[in-house]
Parts: C-alpha cells; sequence; structure tokens
C-alpha cells in the first residue's frame, strides 16, 4: 500500500538519518533522536480564551536574558528501525552568549550505546567534538551559530537551546491551560500552534524542499503544538515543541533550571578548523 505523501514527508525530515551507530558519524562531523506520542496532546487548546502570546513572547524575552541549567530531551517513534532519542544538559549564560552541552544519541538498535558530542558556545560560534570516535579523530571543529541549519523537525541546529525558546516564541493562538508543577516549583502553562514559518526557521533548504513538496501534495500542514510554563518570575520554566503524523511521533522538551545562578562561561577552543554551515549537519547536532 502506497503511503500518504505527509507520512513519506514526515519520515524523510524525522528519520532520514536512521542508521546504525556505526555509520550514524559519517561522512560529516556530525552526529540524529525516539519519541513516545506527545505528552501535550492530551491537552487541548482553549479555543474561547484571548491570545496570550505577548505573555509568552515577553518570558521569552525575559529568560534570553538570564542564565540557566538546561536539560533537553529529543524523542522520536515510528517503525522499529526509526525509534531514537537525543539528550543534552548544561549550562548557559544567555546575556552574554556562552555555554556548554554534554549531548548523546542513543538508538533502539542496540539500547545500550551512546554516541557522545561535546559542544561549547559562544555568542557566535559552536565548537564541537566526537569524544569518541573510530577514527581516533576527537578534534574540535566550529560553525557559526547563526548560520547554523535545522536538518530534522523540532530539532534545534547544534541544539542550541535559545533556538528553541525563540521557536516556541512564535506560537499562534496562544492560550493558557492552568498552574502545574515543574520540577517541583509552580508554573502556569501556555499552549499554543506552530505554523510552517515556525518550523522551518534556518531549516536547510534542501530538507525545506522536501517539506514544502509533501506538504503540498497533501494541501495542508503539519501538527506542531507548543507548550510553555512560566514560572512566577515571568521565565521559561520548559518548553515543550511536539507533532504526530502517522506512525511518526516527535516531541522535543526542553527544562530550565537554576535560572539567574551565576554561570562560568567556558573556554573557546584554540586552533579548530571552521566548517560550512551544511557539513554540520547530522542526528546529533540537529
Amino acid at each position: 500500500m502506497r503511503r500518504p505523501a505527509i507520512l513519506v514527508c514526515a519520515i524523510a525530515l524525522l528519520s532520514s538519518a536512521a542508521c546504525t551507530p556505526d555509520s550514524a558519524e559519517q561522512p560529516r562531523h556530525s552526529a540524529s533522536a525516539s519519541a513516545s506520542a506527545p505528552a501535550s496532546a492530551s491537552v487541548p487548546v482553549p479555543g474561547a480564551a484571548a491570545d496570550q502570546g505577548a505573555t509568552v513572547r515577553d518570558a521569552v524575552a525575559a529568560t534570553l536574558k538570564s542564565t540557566a541549567r538546561v536539560e533537553e530531551r529529543t524523542e522520536m517513534s515510528g517503525p522499529a528501525e526509526m525509534n531514537f532519542t537525543v539528550a543534552a544538559n548544561g549550562e548557559f549564560d544567555m546575556a552574554g552568549g556562552g555555554g556548554r552541552l554534554a549531548a548523546k544519541l542513543g538508538m533502539s538498535v542496540d539500547a545500550t550505546k551512546t554516541i557522545p558530542l561535546d559542544e561549547i558556545f559562544t555568542r557566535d560560534t559552536v565548537y564541537f567534538r566526537m569524544p569518541e570516535e573510530k577514527s581516533g579523530d576527537t578534534a574540535w571543529r566550529s560553525v557559526s551559530r547563526k548560520e547554523a541549519q535545522a536538518h530534522y523537525l523540532l530539532r534545534p541546529p547544534m541544539n542550541d537551546p535559545e533556538y528553541t525558546l525563540r521557536q516556541a516564541a512564535m506560537m499562534r493562538g496562544a492560550a493558557k491551560v492552568g498552574e502545574e508543577s515543574v520540577n517541583g516549583k509552580p508554573a502556569v502553562r501556555y499552549r499554543g500552534k506552530l505554523d510552517h514559518e515556525a518550523i522551518t526557521v534556518r531549516m536547510a533548504p534542501d530538507r525545506r524542499a522536501k517539506l514544502d513538496s509533501g506538504l503540498k501534495q497533501m494541501g495542508g500542514e503539519i501538527p506542531v503544538f507548543a507548550d510553555v510554563w512560566i514560572n512566577h518570575d515571568g521565565l521559561i520554566a520548559r518548553t515543550l515543541l511536539s507533532s504526530g503524523m502517522g506512525q511518526v511521533r516527535i516531541k522535543m522538551t526542553t527544562d530550565f533550571t537554576d535560572l539567574g545562578k551565576p554561570v562560568e562561561p567556558p573556554a573557546a577552543p584554540e586552533a579548530v578548523e571552521s566548517l560550512p554551515a551544511d557539513m554540520a549537519g547530522g542526528p546529533l547536532t540537529g
């Protein structure tokens, strides 16, 4: 049976890098994501409430002027070979533009093995390296932070948490859901949808063309929800971006904790090979 175009499109975007761990990093110095059904799918978007978009945008702007410990988790599920997870954690001084992440890729084909990636962020550059590489090449590389591209739906380029915050701020029809607990602290949840412009921000041209072609065949759009939790200080405690298409489910969760606490800026590596933006794409690098 022929798969619907939207499912073909989803598989191409979300899992084109689904491969064995041995091949996941070839040939670019890159490094891909498992998911259960979107956790937010059970929460309806209130239809009659006033748009709370300004509240969300103000909270994002305030968070981008703060510091935080960041924990990211992208999960994707579909056919067995497509199940994979990308997790990253670290600290960011978003006002100063610096931060550090330790990321890893886990794949269902071998649950015992993960593929690690170290990242250092400055205002203009992302430095990254594979600390474990079969070839023995564990040197740092770099890419322009502003030019880094997204290659997968709901995957931030180079795992950049600031990208995710800005993407969540683009939600349409934002509505207040209610107060909930996030990491043991109260926060107010808001929910909206991301339109085509929001989900394709800085997407690699070839991936965007593939997405546009699939949507044109279907005459529709990819259903993508955005949830944010705003704490009592007006800062973002969590974002959740989620989507479901046919058999494919993906969700991207980012927690922001220790907001406002001092973060020591990481030192940038020296003598680093700089790569063009289109050479830094891959499952683990977004």
